[in-house]
């Protein structure tokens, strides 16, 4: 059975859709962090606020790896773009992950191996 007619080829592209949707939104929310901290926003109004408590759970555990450039009211935070890097990483691994697990044909799997050390 090969990857074309196998009944787990449509769920295992519908978890690698999920896996860089959930990434993309994650890294969306990343960059407004970025841009209103470098923009020295106000953390009181409502949108900054909103913003940096979702994101706080995915950038505190890389606080305290650099220090936070700063020069006024502007923050460039090299925290959360390590953070940005680590989870495209492990959305990255996530995805691959998800693929390895897809039927393949042993003449499809010839094929791919034949490809692979003829490259």
């Amino acid at each position: 059975m090969d990857s074309y007619n196998s009944p787990t080829t449509k769920p295992l592209f519908r978890g690698t859709q999920v896996v860089w949707y959930l990434f993309t939104l994650l890294e969306i929310l990343l960059v407004f962090r970025l841009g209103l901290k470098f923009a020295g926003a106000n953390p009181a109004a409502g949108f900054t606020s909103v913003i940096y408590a979702v994101t706080w759970p995915f950038a505190e555990p890389f606080l305290a790896v650099f220090r936070t450039t700063t020069v006024g009211n502007q923050v460039f935070e090299w925290t959360t773009l390590l953070a940005m890097v680590v989870y495209l990483l492990i959305a990255w691994g996530l995805a691959s992950l998800l693929n390895m697990s897809k039927t393949v044909s042993t003449p499809e799997a010839a094929q791919k191996l034949e490809d692979k050390t003829t490259a």
